[in-house]
């Protein structure tokens, strides 16, 4: 939806001044709240609100056949959907582009950090495997919808547990979890998305940020060791991206990781 020049044009003023509508400085987070355990439907959910922004993730894992390029690992299929109740931009029907598109940033960064062993998801090989579903729901779009989305994602996946499994019926027991839990790694992915305005870098936008923005890039990463990785990186919008743009944004985005990925462990490990 396009907002007018004039709302446009008081924006572009403030970011001039390092200013912001609510008061923040240009890389400051909105506060993060995160629960979990908020389906009993679900082997894994979670709420994340940034701000006023909030989404709802929830896991369920079911058994199948692997893939044939992939015969001892299981597998993950992510969906996003934008609730029309969340938003006005949002229409009911199948998910949009930019749902799908999300769709996929959240499962590139959560698949290429290695967070989920999709080998200890192997029942028996070539044969029979865990797949882990993952679905996203918008419930208001208050601006930075994507690292919302990512943050859900992670939160209920770090909370799933397996549900019974009869082998010899070859039959899943929903609705009957067991102590397992999903076979995770260290490497907990947080996704970053900074967004061009006019001349300005922001994070996580309000939803008047967000829709006067040229361009986003998001970028996701994780600890590995005492390293911390980039998984995964997606930029969207027409306007290009200088060299020294793109350098400094990837070096305020490791920076602002390492303040950012304790705050959300604790979050997620004391429930």
């Amino acid at each position: 939806m396009e907002i007018s020049n004039l709302t446009k044009e008081r924006i572009h003023d403030y970011l001039r001044a390092g200013k912001r509508f609510d008061g923040r400085g240009l890389f400051d987070y909105r506060d993060i709240v995160i629960e979990t355990g908020i389906s009993k439907n679900a082997e894994g959910s979670a709420r994340v609100k940034i701000g006023d922004t909030e989404v709802v993730a929830g896991v369920k894992l079911g058994v199948s056949e692997p893939y044939p390029d992939s015969p001892d690992e299981g597998a993950l299929i992510s969906g996003v959907e934008h609730l029309p109740l969340s938003s006005p931009h949002f229409e009911s029907g199948p998910p949009s582009i930019h749902a799908i598109e999300m769709a996929r940033i959240v499962d590139r960064g959560i698949r290429e950090s290695g967070f989920i062993d999709f080998k200890k998801l192997c029942i028996k090989e070539g044969e029979k495997a865990w797949t882990v579903f993952l679905d996203i729901y918008s419930i208001n779009d208050a601006g930075n919808l994507m690292d919302a989305s990512a943050l859900a994602a992670v939160a209920a996946l770090k909370t799933a547990h397996f549900p019974e499994y009869d082998k010899d019926a070859d039959k899943v027991i929903f609705g009957s979890l067991t102590d397992k839990k999903l076979p995770l790694t260290e490497s907990m992915p947080i996704t970053l998305t900074y967004y061009k305005v006019n001349n300005a870098f922001i994070l996580d936008p309000i939803s008047l940020e967000e829709e006067s923005s040229d361009m986003r890039i998001s970028i996701a990463m994780s600890r590995q060791g005492k390293k911390v990785i980039i998984n995964a990186c997606q930029k969207s919008g027409e306007v290009t991206v200088a060299k020294d743009e793109l350098i400094s944004i990837l070096e305020k985005a490791m920076d602002k990781w390492k303040q950012i990925e304790p705050k959300v462990a604790k979050l997620i490990d004391k429930k």
